[in-house]
């Protein structure tokens, strides 16, 4: 079958500014083109051609300056080809452009976020959209319900399908290749003998970073040769500094030097070092978040997880030995009783961390994702 995959309009696929959605098409793409004639659409970067054919696959990057332009130029694509399955990513209100464009393509939906909360989506294009098209696949089951428990006539339509990761490229904490990573990087950035604490975030006050600076200071009184290192920026591609940026730099100011390092923007294809130095790994969620993606990375490079049980975050910790769930998500003490722990219990923290690997590994890994994705093109191949 000719099947098209529509990214949302704010990066580019490949994910070289990064992205979920981007590295989740990016993950399954090798997969699907065994079976399919898969077409890519995403918005345009300088670094990137707008057309082009890479190992089977065609992308097509259309230059829009915003999100209805960026509909109306992809349905213009549409209009002029004929795909068998369109494959829309996390923009439900676009659907009814694209049917018009393609009348003759069934449609599906990939969910990342609570796009069908009432905030999001009016009433009567929520409805339309559910009843037009053939499967919504979500990321979570937090995302699944929040579907069904705004639409109940979506009861049978919606599925999880958990995203993934290549554990290829990730080098488990344990490893030499990852030791002779972590010494590199603590060259780099003057980091010492002390304990990593990584995250990985983008800066905004629903991300929770915050929490775990302070965290820190309590961390410190025990393990006073810790370090946090923080990996990312206020905005994929960009070292904006905002308010809240400017909030955390001066949290920072009230720990020692050298106790919170900060790294800047770090194109995703570097960020995968970062996983190989660190000794614990922190996401701290304020937000319902529909289920970081940094979780599975987090497991892939073999670390125990420290987490917040919002949105769908816990869904991949949970029950499953790679981690431990705060029992107050915007408590700092919380963050740092978690990190202690670990610290104080480090044969516990590596059977965490092989724990994750191995999920990645057997569960949590692009070609059962792909697997999963495949099944329901089959499903609604003869509809």
């Amino acid at each position: 079958m000719k099947v098209a995959l529509v990214c949302s309009e704010k990066l580019p696929v490949p994910p070289i500014r990064g992205g979920a959605i981007q590295l989740y098409i990016e993950g399954i793409v090798p997969y699907l083109k065994k079976r399919h004639q898969v077409t890519v659409f995403s918005i345009n970067d300088p670094e990137l051609e707008d057309h082009e054919t890479v190992n089977d696959v065609e992308y097509c990057r259309v230059s829009a300056n915003g999100k209805n332009n960026y509909v109306t130029l992809i349905s213009r694509e549409l209009s002029e080809r004929q795909f068998d399955i369109v494959h829309i990513f996390n923009r439900p209100k676009s659907l009814s452009f694209f049917c018009k464009a393609s009348p003759g393509s069934k449609f599906i939906l990939s969910l990342h976020n609570e796009m069908f909360a009432p905030d999001k989506i009016g009433n009567e294009q929520a409805v339309m959209c559910l009843e037009t098209v053939r499967q919504v696949i979500t990321v979570s089951d937090f995302i699944k319900k929040t579907v069904e428990n705004n639409y109940p006539l979506a009861a049978g339509k919606v599925r999880t399908v958990y995203s993934g990761v290549n554990p290829g490229e990730f080098y488990p904490v344990w490893t030499e290749e990852a030791r002779k990573i972590r010494e590199k990087i603590k060259s780099q950035f003057g980091i010492g003998n002390g304990k990593i604490v990584l995250v990985v975030t983008r800066f905004s006050k629903k991300k929770g970073v915050h929490l775990v600076i302070s965290a820190m200071e309590e961390v410190l009184k025990k393990y006073p040769q810790s370090v946090l290192l923080v990996v990312g920026s206020k905005w994929y591609g960009s070292d904006r500094v905002d308010d809240y940026v400017s909030h955390v730099y001066n949290l920072a100011k009230n720990i020692p030097d050298k106790h919170v390092i900060f790294t800047g923007f770090i194109p995703p294809r570097q960020v995968v070092d970062f996983f190989s130095a660190g000794d614990i790994f922190v996401c701290a969620s304020q937000w319902q978040e529909p289920l970081a993606r940094i979780h599975y990375e987090a497991m892939a490079a073999g670390l125990p997880i420290v987490t917040t049980d919002r949105g769908g975050n816990a869904e991949v910790v949970e029950g499953y030995g790679n981690g431990i769930i705060v029992p107050e998500y915007n408590n700092s003490r919380d963050f740092a009783w978690a990190i202690n722990y670990l610290l104080e219990n480090p044969a516990i923290a590596l059977a965490m961390g092989r724990q994750g690997r191995k999920l990645a590994e057997e569960k949590y890994c692009w070609d059962r994702v792909a697997r999963e994705i495949l099944h329901v093109y089959d499903s609604i191949e003869n509809q």
